[in-house]
């Protein structure tokens, strides 16, 4: 028996996949513990407009990104710190900070997880700091850290 699952089957298969199986474990288990319904015409239809749908809803998202991305290199986000000789900081501007401040000034909302700084900035001047904006968009961001 034809049939798609519901949800994830260890074993036998992925949530929205369309497989055979026995009819008795269909019937005795699939069916009756709603892990999958029977691929009849009608229901295959309403996979494939889901699917269809989800496609189109991932673009939307990769767009968005991708929009963020161009505003983001427009941009510079200033930040000042204390800092001693030779443009070295005391202490360091970090990801939570380039967040707030991008929040602040920019009214853009950013995880600071998506900001990915390898170590803390620790002197003066403009970096670029890459932010994952989706799987497959990653934009740059200049900050710009001066002297208080």
């Amino acid at each position: 028996m034809k049939v798609i699952f519901q949800k994830d089957v260890k074993g036998k298969g992925k949530k929205g996949e369309v497989k055979n199986v026995s009819d008795g474990y269909a019937r005795n288990y699939l069916l009756k513990n709603n892990v999958a319904v029977e691929a009849t015409p009608g229901n295959l239809k309403g996979l494939e407009a889901k699917q269809n749908k989800e496609k189109g809803l991932e673009q939307a998202e990769v767009d968005e990104a991708e929009k963020l991305k161009e505003k983001l290199a427009n941009m510079q986000v200033e930040l000042t710190a204390k800092s001693g000789d030779h443009g070295n900081l005391f202490g360091s501007i970090t990801s939570k900070q380039i967040a707030e401040e991008l929040k602040k000034k920019h009214n853009i909302k950013m995880d600071k997880r998506k900001i990915e700084l390898d170590a803390p900035i620790r002197s003066l001047g403009v970096t670029n700091v890459p932010v994952k904006l989706h799987q497959e968009v990653t934009g740059i961001i200049k900050v710009h850290v001066t002297e208080v």
